[in-house]
C-alpha cells in the first residue's frame, strides 16, 4: 500500500496563524495605544509641560513679588513711580515729555 503525499494543511494553518499573531502583537507593541511611539510622544509632551510649568511658576513668583511690593505693609517707591507713569501717564513737574 502506498501513501499518496498530501499537503499538511493543519501544519500550514498553524504556522500561518502563529505568524499572523506574532505580526499583530509586534505591530501593537510598536504602534498601539501603549506602544513605543506613543510612549515617546507622552515623554516629549511631559517635558514640554514641565518647561511650561516652570515658566508659569517664574511668572507667578514675579507677580507675587510685585504685588507684595505694592501692598500696604511694604511700599517700594520706585515701583510705585513706575506704575504711576505707565498706568496713569503721570510725570514729575521737572520732567519734559517728548512724543
Amino acid at each position: 500500500m502506498t501513501r499518496s503525499p498530501r499537503p499538511a494543511i493543519g501544519t500550514f494553518v498553524f504556522f500561518a496563524l502563529a505568524l499572523g499573531l506574532a505580526t499583530y502583537f509586534t505591530f501593537a507593541a510598536v504602534q498601539g495605544d501603549f506602544g513605543l511611539f506613543r510612549r515617546a510622544e507622552i515623554n516629549a509632551e511631559a517635558d514640554a509641560l514641565q518647561k511650561q510649568l516652570q515658566m508659569v511658576q517664574t511668572e507667578v513668583a514675579r507677580m507675587e513679588n510685585l504685588t507684595r511690593r505694592l501692598s500696604d505693609d511694604f511700599l517700594d517707591l520706585d515701583l510705585l513711580d513706575e506704575q504711576a507713569r505707565s498706568v496713569l501717564g503721570m510725570i514729575r513737574a521737572d520732567e519734559i515729555v517728548i512724543r
